[in-house]
């Protein structure tokens, strides 16, 4: 009962927050990506918009494209945001049963989940989906390419340090949420600066996932930050998104 008052709250809060976000979706072969996009104020086909690219979490996952707009969706919409940042948002939908990352996953007996990132970034469907998509995006609206940005959390913090190191000219700043990814990237990495934040009392991603990312990836690029939140578990990112710095930072940085 607690938890289809939750689903329905939360139902709820899509619905009134999603309001300016148009509902697309790109088609692949076989494959079809759900994604809601968010136009500038004023927007002006003739004229050239950052893009922001956010990555959901894995109980987003589906074909609703609803869900995907739970967490974060809110940041964008602020009359704040809107007038210091004017950009094309977009939030794409992972489907039900893939997922952001090419990640192995695992439970202990204490029920406690264990990633294992690939070293090889080799084919992997979704993420190649993602590249498809973004290449398409470019077609349709006139995105400035030196000011392409990226976040997520959980599972979508994994995939942006995926996707970012499978585009490392793409990007030119990344945020990543309660994620991880491999350490071996880390040189690849480079190029993009990264913000990462994790909850020090995570039992769902562990802690360890980001703060070994980031010891690597700051020998390579002094841009990189990492943020600890002391006894926060996985919802960090409720944390994250009052960080008064955080678009400031993103948007300070263009890709050359």
């Amino acid at each position: 009962m607690k938890y289809l008052l939750y689903f329905f709250l939360m139902l709820s809060v899509v619905v009134a927050f999603g309001q300016d976000y148009e509902t697309r979706q790109y088609i692949s072969q076989n494959d079809t990506l759900p994604y809601r996009i968010l136009l500038p104020e004023n927007y002006n086909p003739n004229k050239s918009y950052p893009l922001v690219v956010f990555l959901h979490g894995a109980g987003e996952r589906g074909n609703d494209n609803e869900l995907q707009l739970i967490h974060g969706s809110f940041l964008f919409k602020s009359k704040e945001f809107r007038q210091k940042h004017p950009a094309i948002i977009v939030f794409p939908q992972c489907p039900k049963n893939s997922y952001w990352a090419s990640v192995q996953k695992n439970q202990t007996q204490k029920k406690e989940k264990k990633f294992k990132f690939q070293e090889k970034l080799g084919t992997y469907r979704t993420q190649e989906l993602l590249e498809l998509f973004l290449n398409d995006l470019e077609k349709s609206y006139k995105i400035d390419t030196t000011r392409r940005y990226i976040g997520g959390l959980s599972m979508g913090g994994m995939g942006t340090f995926e996707l970012v190191a499978r585009m490392p000219d793409y990007f030119a700043a990344a945020f990543a949420i309660c994620g991880g990814g491999n350490p071996s990237w880390s040189k690849t990495l480079s190029s993009t600066p990264f913000w990462i934040f994790h909850g020090s009392n995570d039992l769902i991603v562990s802690y360890s996932y980001s703060k070994r990312m980031f010891r690597n990836m700051k020998r390579y690029n002094k841009e990189t930050r990492f943020t600890t939140y002391e006894g926060v578990g996985h919802n960090s990112w409720d944390t994250a998104f009052k960080e008064l710095e955080l678009f400031p930072w993103v948007f300070s940085f263009t890709k050359k």
